[in-house]
């Protein structure tokens, strides 16, 4: 697949809000790839489309237990809190304190339109919480705490 190029933090793309995934076709299907790609290549563990200029709701997430897709995904539920150093791969070399949930269930759809739950904890929590802040133009910044910049 073909690595895309990451956009940064001041590119007006990534303070929109993204539209509803309503075809689900081959090309979601590469672009779900090629976010994949381009998150492992650059060493994140999640990435939205609109990181990579794409205003849809789509999300790729690994925190070393497997490749999760999530379309159109939707919170629906948390539990308990964490606090911990997050950064993002629109902002390099800045890390931030952020306080998420410990547990979240989200509702979402696969490469197929397929409806399903999958609950993360702790890192996979605090990723689906990250990434699904940048599919509503939100990143991390907003809520981070003593930022540091390396």
């Amino acid at each position: 697949m073909a690595i895309r190029e990451i956009r940064k933090q001041g590119d007006e793309v990534l303070g929109k809000v993204c539209k509803q995934v309503t075809v689900f076709d081959k090309k979601l299907g590469i672009l779900l790839d090629d976010m994949y790609d381009t998150m492992i290549k650059d060493d994140g563990v999640g990435l939205a489309a609109p990181q990579v200029g794409i205003l849809k709701r789509a999300v790729v997430v690994d925190v070393g237990t497997g490749r999760i897709d999530l379309i159109n995904p939707e919170i629906i539920e948390t539990d308990g809190e964490q606090t911990g150093p997050e950064g993002c791969l629109s902002v390099p070399g800045v890390w931030g304190t952020v306080t998420r949930p410990n547990r979240v269930k989200v509702k979402a759809q696969d490469r197929d339109g397929n409806s399903f739950v999958v609950e993360g904890e702790e890192l996979l929590a605090r990723a689906f919480c990250h990434e699904i802040d940048h599919l509503d133009g939100h990143l991390f910044l907003e809520k981070a705490a003593d930022i540091e910049r390396k």
